[in-house]
């Protein structure tokens, strides 16, 4: 049984069996802190660039003084649509400080996909850059957004180098499509700059913020495919910034007290970037090397070969892709101790290549949105891939549950289930639903199918059931199919995780047509415009009928096996 906590004995030396969630009672005191102890190192880096924890600091604290003065309510919503800018540093903080709510979004989306996000969390603000305004402005009519904070990749460079990156981006690459914003009495738009620079003459007020108080709503499809907020807060977040520092300590102090470098290549929006690149390099003071487009790898390269990076968190799609491509072997990695993989499983081969290339081991861990992320880990002294997600984090159980919500004896295959203090408080505004994944006795039920060993390792045996996991993110067959039944030629559809060796799983697609003419270029089309990239069908196969069961149900299952 979980109650013995068995993987305590094994736990690196140094590594505490608990932390305290309740050390600070916000994450802006736990910010406050950082920003004065780390004042003069290098908080991120951007186009060879670079941001003191000092500056961030007085940027976000000009930007939550001018929040403020829009007379948004404590406990706001806050929507912040960037890709990895430095503009995105300083907003996080800005609106945690304001006393606001974090509402993280994925830039990328379709405007159906923004739309909803926006009206969903009631947000009444947004900080956007100005790539994807147009996104913004099919939207904005529709939903509470009352002010619009627009900024351009250029905002907090020096004039000069600001001035032609903005060209660039604007006319050389032609990255910014044409928007119109509205800017009225209802709704107004001010840009990045003018907030910071309006901000340094108003008076920051600094908010009465508790624990129990809202921080984060992380959007997660959850297990139904309706995509909804995670409600994370101060507390969750707090207790595992501490919990992985905890984890983290013992190999982090083998490095002495020189400021860490960081990369940070997985998009800030990803809860998993979140924690473990923003808020643990503001905890230790690191610094983040900013990457604003991961897929664009010879970029990549050419900004870490400036670098001695001493972290590099990434998903197992990026770690492969790196390391098959030559020229990433040419950098310089005496200084790399510690490679994180979490967002998706990591597989032996990238494992073992990685490993030959950087002469460091990937350390796997496992969590997800609704656990701030991290609840697992593999000790950071692993030298060899295992293949299991680790241990229990400090102050964390797992249990293996069975469908009755029983414990399972160790080596019982069950659904893995997490109780700690870095559980959400649930999904926003769905007490239904937080209901389906939360036990009477606290653990949240994570979906996913495994097993504890005898020592308290966990490894999982199989994903959600339905859920297609591409790149790290996860893929809701019920919206693809929700979507895609739209379409006037589809009779119905269904959509299925097939293997795929850049992004780990692609999305395929089984069609019935009520329309005979339609083509898979049409229709791969259409997906184009209504979903992100990755939610997209990469295959797309017709049908004359899907298998279902006696009551009319697709059978998905019957379809993904019978491609092995």
């Amino acid at each position: 049984m979980t109650s013995t906590k068995p993987w305590l004995a094994h736990y690196e030396p140094g590594v505490p069996a608990e932390i305290n969630p309740e050390e600070y009672s916000s994450l802006a005191d736990l910010l406050d802190q950082s920003f004065k102890q780390f004042a003069q190192r290098d908080m991120a880096s951007f186009m060879g660039v670079h941001w003191t924890f000092s500056q961030i600091d007085e940027m976000s604290n000009a930007m939550a003084a001018w929040l403020q003065a829009q007379g948004l309510a404590k406990g706001a919503r806050v929507a912040l649509m960037m890709p990895n800018v430095p503009q995105y540093v300083v907003a996080i903080a800005a609106v945690l400080r304001a006393g606001y709510v974090v509402v993280n979004v994925n830039p990328l989306y379709t405007p159906r996909e923004l739309e909803h996000q926006l009206k969903d969390s009631g947000a009444e603000a947004i900080v956007i850059l100005e790539n994807f305004a147009t996104t913004l402005q099919e939207v904005v009519a529709r939903t509470p957004i009352k002010r619009i904070v627009l900024a351009s990749m250029g905002d907090m460079l020096p004039f000069l180098k600001g001035t032609l990156v903005n060209f660039v981006v604007r006319n050389v690459k032609k990255m910014v499509p044409a928007y119109s914003l509205p800017n009225n009495a209802k709704c107004t738009l001010t840009s990045f700059k003018d907030v910071v620079s309006k901000g340094r003459t108003l008076k920051y007020a600094r908010p009465a913020l508790k624990p129990t108080d809202v921080a984060f709503l992380q959007y997660t499809g959850g297990t139904t495919g309706v995509s909804k907020g995670a409600t994370l807060l101060h507390r969750n977040v707090v207790a595992n910034i501490l919990q992985n520092e905890a984890w983290f300590k013992p190999e982090l102090n083998k490095l002495g007290s020189a400021p860490l470098v960081a990369v940070c290549a997985l998009p800030l929006y990803h809860i998993f970037s979140l924690t473990v690149c923003y808020f643990m390099g503001v905890r230790l003071g690191s610094m983040n090397i900013l990457i604003p487009n991961p897929r664009d790898l010879p970029a990549v390269i050419k900004t870490l070969s400036g670098y001695k990076v001493n972290q590099f968190p990434a998903v197992n799609t990026l770690f492969n892709a790196l390391a098959n491509t030559p020229d990433f072997a040419k950098l310089d990695f005496s200084g790399l101790k510690v490679s994180m993989g979490g967002g998706m499983a990591v597989q032996q081969a990238t494992a073992e290549a990685w490993k030959k290339i950087t002469g460091c081991a990937i350390v796997e861990g496992y969590g997800l949105s609704e656990t701030s992320p991290v609840a697992t880990a593999n000790r950071l002294d692993n030298t060899e891939f295992n293949g299991s997600i680790g241990y229990p984090l400090p102050s964390t159980e797992v249990a293996i549950l069975d469908d009755d919500g029983n414990h399972l004896p160790i080596g019982g295959v069950g659904e893995i289930s997490i109780r700690g203090p870095q559980v959400m408080a649930g999904y926003w505004q769905r007490d239904d639903e937080t209901a389906k994944v939360m036990t009477a006795d606290g653990f949240f039920r994570t979906g996913d199918i495994g097993i504890m060993d005898e020592r308290g390792q966990v490894r999982i045996v199989d994903r959600k059931k339905d859920m297609i996991l591409v790149s790290g993110f996860n893929v809701y067959p019920n919206e693809v199919e929700q979507v895609v039944n739209l379409h006037p030629g589809v009779l119905e559809c269904a959509a299925v995780g097939v293997p795929d060796a850049k992004a780990g799983e692609a999305v395929k697609l089984f069609v019935v047509r009520k329309d005979t003419t339609l083509t898979e270029e049409a229709l791969k089309a259409y997906c184009h415009e209504q979903l992100t990239g990755y939610k997209c069908p990469k295959y797309i196969e017709f049908r004359t009928d899907l298998p279902k069961t006696n009551v009319g149900k697709i059978l998905r299952r019957e379809l993904r096996d019978e491609k092995k």
